[in-house]
Parts: C-alpha cells; sequence; structure tokens
C-alpha cells in the first residue's frame, strides 16, 4: 500500500469536538468497551457488503471469506482491527468520522453536567460508537476503500481526537477498513493478548463472522504464527434457547443497541408453519435521547436465512414500539428484499402482527407479575405507548390494560393506576370512567371541574402528558365503560346523582333566570352560554366546552404548535351558591360588567388558559379591590 501527499487538515463538527473532549478527560469506568463498538462496526461493514454483493458479486473482488482481524502490536504499542467488508469512500469517511449523524446528540451533550460519575455513565449508554477508541488512544489512523472502487481511491483518516483529523488519498489494493489505535499509556493493559481475546468473547462471541487473532503455535515443538479465530462465529438468534446464557444474551443486546445496560426483558422465538421465522426481541431499561425525533433510526435489524438485509427494518413493529430492539430472521422472504417490497408484502405484515403481539404479551406479564419493573418501564416509555390506541385498532384493548395514570386518588403526579384499577374503585351506579386534561398535573390536579366529583368521592384521571389528548380521542371506552372528560358537555352523574340535587338544579336555574341572561349578554362574543351549576362547590365559575366542541387544553396545543382552529366559545357555568355570584345583583351596572368579566377571567385561568388581555384583567381586579 502506497501514500500519496494530498492531505487536507478539516475541523471536527463543534458536536464531535465536544464528545471527544468528554471521552477523552472523563474517568471512563469500562474503558474495554472500545473493542466492543470497534469489532460491531467492522461487522456492520461486513453484513452490508454480504448484502451488496447480492446484486453485483463482483463486489467481493475474489475474496468472499468475510472476517474481521485484530492485530496486537507490543513494540508499536498499538492495536488494529480489519474488516474486508464495504468500506468507505471520501463522502462516506466524512459522514461517519467527521459528524455525528445519530440525531438526539444536542440532548445528550445538554444532558451531560460535568459530573464525572454521571458523565461516565451517559456517555456509556450513549455508545460513542467509533470515537470510543479515543478512550484508549491518543492517535487514530482508519485506512480504508470501498468495495468496487478502484486501488487509488483509498482513504487515509488520522485524527488525535481534539480539534481537527487529515484526510489524505492512498493506494490500497483490498477493500474494507483498518482502525489503527496508538494506545496512550493508561491503555497499555490492551496489548496482552489474552485479554483481547477476553474482551471479545465476552462482548463480541455472537458476531457471525470469524474473528481472528495471529497466535503463537506449537506444532510438534516448532513454534509459528497461526490465525486463530476467538469467537464463535455463530448467529445467536439461530441457536436453540437452552444453548444460549442469559449473560450471552444480554451482550447481544449490547451489540445490536449500543446500550450500555442489560436489557428489561427480552423475548426469543422460533416460528414455524404458514411463516417461517425467528425473531428475538428486547425492551431497553432507558429511553433514548431521541425517542422523539422524526428521524430517530427506528426497527428492527431484518435478515434473510441469515444474511443481513437491512439495519432499522421499521415495517416490522408499529411505531408506538420504536423502542424495541432485535432481530428478524425470515426464511420467506427473497434475497434482494427492498424497503420498497417490505411495504406491500403479506409475509412482512404476518411478521408484523406477530411480534406486535410477541411485545404486547410480554409487556402483560411484566404487568402482572413484577409490578415495580413494569411501572419502571412505564416511567420511561409510557408516553410512546399511548400513541398506540390511535395506531393499532386491532389491538386496542391490549394497549389500554397496559396504559396508567395519575388520578385523584392516587399520591402525588405519578402515573400508577391502570384502567382496571379504576374500574375496581368505581362507585355503585357509575358507568362512566371520569377524566380530565390540562396542561400540568397542577392545574388538572386543582382544577374546579373536580369539585363536585371529589365532593361524592369519584375518582378522576388526571391527564397532562401532551399525548393524552389524542389518546382520549381515540379511546373512547373500555370494557363497556365510556371516557368522559370532566370539563365537557353537561354534568352527568347518572344514577349517582339523587333526586335532590336534581330538583334543587332546577330551582336554581328559575331562581337565577335573570341574572344568567344579564351576564351572557355583558360577556356576549366571549361565551357561548351561561348557565347555573351545581358541579362547583368551592369555586365561583368555571368554563366548559360543549360535547361535540374542541376542548380548551387541545386548543392551546394545536395554537402552540402554529395551528389555525376554529373559534370555540366555551359555556360559563356559576355557582349560585358562591358569595361573587349571590352578590351580582346587588352591584351597580358598571360593577356588574366588571365582576362578569372577573368571573369569566378567573375561570379561564383555573383551567390552564391564558388571557388574552391580562393587564386589563390586572387594572379591573385592582380597582375593585381599592373601591373605584
Amino acid at each position: 500500500m502506497t501514500e500519496q501527499t494530498n492531505a487536507e487538515v478539516m475541523g471536527f463538527e463543534a458536536e464531535v469536538s465536544q464528545l471527544l473532549h468528554l471521552v477523552t478527560h472523563a474517568l471512563y469506568s469500562n474503558k474495554e468497551i472500545f473493542l466492543r463498538e470497534l469489532v460491531s462496526n467492522a461487522s456492520d461493514a461486513e453484513d452490508k457488503l454480504r448484502f451488496a454483493a447480492i446484486a453485483d458479486d463482483k463486489l467481493y473482488e475474489g475474496d468472499k471469506e468475510l472476517a474481521i482481524i485484530i492485530n496486537v502490536d507490543k513494540e508499536q504499542k498499538t492495536i488494529s482491527i480489519i474488516d474486508n467488508g464495504i468500506g468507505m469512500n471520501r463522502d462516506d469517511v466524512i459522514d461517519n468520522l467527521g459528524t455525528i449523524a445519530k440525531s438526539g446528540t444536542r440532548e445528550f451533550l445538554q444532558a451531560l453536567t460535568g459530573e464525572q460519575a454521571k458523565d461516565n455513565q451517559l456517555i456509556g449508554q450513549f455508545g460513542v460508537g467509533f470515537y470510543s477508541a479515543f478512550i484508549i488512544a491518543d492517535k487514530v489512523i482508519v485506512k480504508t476503500r470501498k468495495a468496487g472502487d478502484k486501488p487509488e481511491n483509498g482513504i487515509l483518516w488520522t485524527s488525535d481526537g481534539k480539534s481537527s483529523y487529515t484526510l489524505d488519498i492512498i493506494n490500497m489494493e483490498k477493500h474494507g477498513t483498518e482502525v489503527i489505535l496508538h494506545l496512550n499509556q493508561e491503555a497499555e493493559e490492551f496489548l496482552d493478548e489474552h485479554r483481547i481475546k477476553s474482551i471479545v468473547r465476552k462482548y463480541s462471541d455472537h458476531i457471525p463472522f470469524p474473528i481472528k487473532m495471529l497466535t503463537e503455535q506449537d506444532n510438534d515443538g516448532e513454534k509459528t504464527l497461526e490465525f486463530e479465530t476467538i469467537n464463535k462465529a455463530t448467529a445467536l438468534w439461530s441457536l436453540p434457547k437452552s444453548k444460549i446464557t442469559d449473560e450471552e444474551y444480554k451482550e447481544f443486546y449490547k451489540h445490536l443497541s449500543h446500550d450500555y445496560d442489560d436489557p428489561m426483558i427480552w423475548a426469543h422465538n422460533k416460528v414455524e408453519g404458514k411463516l417461517d421465522y425467528t425473531s428475538l426481541l428486547y425492551l431497553p431499561q432507558n429511553a433514548p435521547f431521541d425517542l422523539w425525533h422524526r428521524e430517530h433510526a427506528r426497527g428492527l435489524k431484518l435478515y434473510v436465512k441469515r444474511v443481513f438485509i437491512m439495519d432499522d427494518a421499521e415495517e416490522l413493529l408499529p411505531l408506538y414500539l420504536r423502542f424495541v430492539k432485535g432481530v428478524v430472521d425470515s426464511s420467506d422472504l427473497p434475497l434482494n428484499v427492498s424497503r420498497e417490497l417490505l411495504q406491500n408484502n403479506k409475509v412482512i405484515a404476518g411478521i408484523k402482527s406477530a411480534t406486535t403481539k410477541r411485545v404486547l404479551d410480554m409487556l402483560t406479564k411484566m404487568a402482572e407479575n413484577d409490578k415495580e419493573s413494569y411501572q419502571k418501564f412505564w416511567d420511561q416509555f409510557g408516553m410512546v405507548i399511548k400513541e398506540g390506541p390511535a395506531e393499532d385498532f386491532a389491538n386496542k384493548e391490549k394497549i389500554a390494560e397496559l396504559l396508567r395514570f395519575a388520578t385523584t386518588q392516587t399520591e402525588a403526579q405519578a402515573q400508577t393506576a391502570s384502567l382496571d384499577d379504576y374500574i375496581a374503585r368505581m362507585k355503585e351506579g357509575q358507568d362512566k370512567i371520569y377524566y380530565i386534561t390540562a396542561e400540568n398535573y397542577a392545574a388538572a390536579n386543582n382544577s374546579p371541574h373536580l369539585e363536585v366529583f371529589q365532593d361524592k368521592n369519584i375518582e378522576v384521571l388526571l391527564l397532562s402528558d401532551r399525548i393524552d389528548e389524542w389518546l382520549v380521542s381515540n379511546l373512547n371506552e373500555y370494557k363497556g365503560k365510556q371516557l368522559q372528560s370532566v370539563a365537557k358537555g353537561k354534568l352527568d352523574l347518572g344514577d349517582l346523582a339523587n333526586a335532590e340535587e336534581a330538583k334543587e338544579q332546577e330551582d336554581l336555574q328559575k331562581d337565577f333566570a335573570d341574572i344568567t341572561i344579564k351576564v351572557k349578554t355583558i360577556l356576549e362574543g366571549k361565551v357561548k352560554d351561561v348557565v347555573m351549576t351545581n358541579r362547583l362547590k368551592n369555586s365561583p365559575s368555571c368554563i366548559v366546552t360543549e360535547d361535540h366542541d374542541m376542548g380548551a387544553n387541545i386548543q392551546r396545543i394545536l395554537k402552540a404548535a402554529g395551528q389555525e382552529i376554529p373559534n370555540v366559545l366555551p359555556v360559563l357555568e356559576l355557582n349560585p351558591k358562591h358569595p361573587l355570584v349571590m352578590e351580582l345583583n346587588s352591584r351597580d351596572d358598571a360593577e356588574f360588567a366588571q365582576w362578569c368579566d372577573i368571573l369569566l377571567n378567573q375561570a379561564i385561568l383555573a383551567e390552564g388558559g391564558h388571557l388574552e388581555n391580562p393587564a386589563e384583567y390586572i387594572k379591573t381586579v385592582n380597582a375593585l379591590l381599592i373601591g373605584k
């Protein structure tokens, strides 16, 4: 291989520089992770070449024995990881080694605090891929050529992991990639071949390509250097479950996900019959930083007869299960399957249906048998699961069983109550599941709409996640019980209301008929109607929307997102037993109008709304306080 002299110096992106600084300066507690990451990258490169060669066999360039080689040079104090995979051209090198393409990087960096213990843990969870090389190296060299390119199109990449890197053009006879690590003084322990072997067997034993090292062999007294395969080189998911230890399952998960933590649970199944495939599915312990990014990489790894086809096959699971990691290996798909073919393929549709049920079964069993673990899962992924009823109608009931909520009878804002818990606590004669949506937990928990329910000790779900409006619009009932907002429509307590209350309400409407008409006239254009209510016990007023109108909270969410929405006027409900309302008749016309505005604005503020003219409201309140 001949090196040229066309070197150019290029700066890292700001995010890469920041990450490299953290990696090289933090006291990383698990330095050996670098080998797992680099061997995993080499395995991906081998996979990608094998897939690309399905369409063009010439990409092998006469070398079909795919393998990963690790060389240790004690004199030069270097470790080299070499693969004969797909390789990279100049653009690939800049994209993969000069930038962090993974979305969510900013959130990851913002989460780092400068506290070494926490930073170390976060760096480990994030993975950092190729950049983990700088944990143990003060200089990294990459030599690479893309399969199918000419030998003179090789690329040499060099960096000390600080602010820049150099690119040069080299002549490279073989395609693939060689990563050369010049170890720093603290990392010389990794020059021990036995140490390298133990790390490979610990983290990468399952990789389906041979990982080889030159080792000294004794052949009848004559010592020679020969390549030794140091991993099993067998696709883990293809082995019987009885042959796989829990530790091997966990390490395979880390290889797949680049996660530092163990998975929460997993399911390994071989299906034979109408469909013939194997699935190995994992639930992570922690949500990734980029879970809510549209460009977030999601989906399972897809293999066909153990041949890698693609990463992030989104078609194998619905979007609300995008946090699931794993592998699906099918015997029913062609090797040249594309993303376009996946979208309308009956085999894929069947696998998707089965894997979805498999994940939901895993979660159901956890919720039933290990409530503490399920609560940890819900705290991390609950908001994503709430997307399910809208997306997956076939499994709506099963998803609904998994939902958890804060309620007026649970402690603080932790979402711990299931719908089954709620139904079990329903009062005799109650036929609805009551809920309230609000901008935050405090607004929901202190809403005046809850007063009559608290008075009658009726439990109400407190929904304050942004996704909750979408959830209840797609989950209208559960096990025959209708979900009813306490802030929409007329108050209907069914059998929980008594005849005396109904008669009292009717009388109050008649007694306050004149005031109701007068308030409605003054607030014309601001409210749709004004009524006397029995839903309030301590507050003077509240606003509600009619059943068919858009709720106040979803209006706020859509406005904040820049959506144009129709002007929906609320109904103002007044508490005829409250002193402020009882005093209305004794006010002159000017004060009456001021009190009407105050009652409306108080109601808007109490349910978490925003006033169109807060300065005018303050001016009116101040004037009344000083009697002017």
